[in-house]
């Protein structure tokens, strides 16, 4: 899971760059008066990165006649940390100028009418031509309009340990099917006596049981789980019993980790100790793994992580499916709906959505462009790992959902947590999972 998992809650800090002056209502700068606008980041990373760029930012308007300074509000919390404080501010008409917002938060908040829409200024930005037509649509809510401009994303696959399999004699070929990769895990199984794959689940790994390990191989096995076009989920998708199913055949043939699943932070065992050891050799993982978990900055590094590791994309888990990639909408900037300077901070939004701006946080993040361009824009130019992410873009699934997200996410955790308990097969997981997710969905969320 992404780094915010193990980031305590530290101090606030607000970090300025400039000072503060009084705008006019609705933010324009043709009066010619200073602005100060502010954005807020809560991941040290994304904090450390926005910091260097803010500088450029301000010199770049002043060029353009406009004395725009910049408050970078930098709070470091955890993923429900944030989501706890900036409800309160939106709420309270308090929230900074521009957020960076996760994209499970945005349907939400837009569908409260928390945040400003902001198509009229991405049709008017001509770097809204680069972005990828897939990324593009996702961003669009239930109402027709675009809330949170997106700036990066990444793609999910299989990370494996290329050198564990090859030492052991295991094909280390792109498995077809889950039924292949699962005689390999077996035999891995044999030959080490580990319990050699870990997909999030149960409740202790929270919203990624659902958005990094269920959903992923839900969305490569069927895609119409959530109508964009109704808002509502349909829990009798073929899809999710076929997922039990896996989860379930995994548990019984003891290729999971169950305790380690059940530690309450079950990210750490797993993905921080055992797999960098070469105790897990395979790992469901984002982009992020590059950069946050293993890279030479990351949680645990491992030594010459690229030839160690390597990836496979989601075997076919039903007859006549394809392996794929899974690719979500990662963070994007978001204006709230009472912000009095909307046209500044989507100038910044659109500063830092582009160029060497953009090139630089991604690298920071370990994370992919959502636009065509950059792929010869330093730094991002020097990581062949992200140049390939971006790549599999084109090919990857990816199914964009609503309201509700949250309430499917806790469902999926806790019938998941079944299976790891031994208290559930595939079938009653499913069944489990159904009538939790209708309660507290409720009759409007649901076909």
């Amino acid at each position: 899971m992404k780094r915010t998992r193990v980031i305590a809650a530290l101090a606030v800090a607000m970090v300025a760059v400039g000072g503060l002056s009084a705008c006019s209502p609705g933010g324009s700068t043709s009066t010619g008066g200073p602005v100060t606008i502010s954005v807020m980041e809560f991941q040290q990373t994304r904090i450390d990165s926005i910091k260097k760029l803010l500088p450029g930012f301000e010199a770049a308007m002043k060029k353009q006649g406009k004395d725009i300074k910049v408050k970078l509000v930098a709070d470091v919390l955890t993923d429900d940390q944030f989501k706890t404080k900036i409800t309160q501010q939106l709420i309270a008409g308090q929230a900074p100028d521009l957020i960076d917002l996760g994209d499970s938060l945005v349907p939400g908040f837009a569908g409260a009418g928390y945040l400003a829409p902001i198509d009229d200024y991405l049709d008017k930005w001509d770097g809204w031509k680069h972005y990828y037509p897939q990324f593009k649509k996702a961003m669009v809510r239930q109402d027709g309009h675009i809330y949170a401009l997106v700036h990066d994303t990444g793609v999910q696959n299989l990370f494996y340990r290329k050198d564990i399999l090859t030492s052991l004699g295991i094909d280390t070929s792109q498995p077809k099917t889950w039924d292949d990769l699962i005689a390999r895990l077996e035999q891995v199984k044999e030959k080490t006596g580990d319990t050699p794959i870990v997909l999030p689940a149960g409740t202790a790994w929270g919203g990624g049981a659902w958005n990094e390990g269920f959903q992923p191989i839900l969305g490569g096995t069927d895609k119409d789980y959530y109508s964009l076009k109704t808002g509502k989920w349909d829990l009798k998708s073929s899809g999710f019993p076929a997922v039990f199913d896996l989860y379930s055949t995994l548990y019984s043939k003891g290729l999971l980790p169950v305790q380690d699943l059940e530690n309450p932070n079950p990210w750490e065992p797993t993905k921080y100790v055992k797999f960098p050891a070469g105790k897990i050799q395979v790992a469901a993982q984002g982009t992020w793994g590059w950069k946050y978990d293993w890279g030479p900055e990351g949680a645990t590094p491992i030594p010459d992580l690229t030839t160690k590791v390597d990836t496979w994309q989601y075997p076919a888990l039903r007859s006549g499916d394809k392996p794929f990639g899974w690719s979500g909408l990662g963070f994007g900037y978001a204006t709230p709906a009472k912000s009095q300077h909307k046209d500044e901070a989507m100038l910044l939004a659109q500063y830092l959505s582009s160029g060497t701006p953009l090139a630089d946080q991604l690298v920071a993040s370990g994370a992919a462009a959502p636009r065509d361009d950059l792929a010869d824009v330093k730094p991002y130019a020097d990581e062949p790992k992200l140049l390939q992410a971006g790549k599999d873009l084109a090919t990857s699934v990816y199914v964009p959902t609503g309201d509700g997200s949250d309430q499917i996410a806790q469902a999926i955790a806790t019938s998941t947590e079944l299976i790891l308990n031994g208290k559930a097969d595939g079938k009653q997981a499913y069944e489990a999972f159904v009538k939790d997710a209708t309660d507290l969905l409720g009759p409007n969320l649901v076909k």
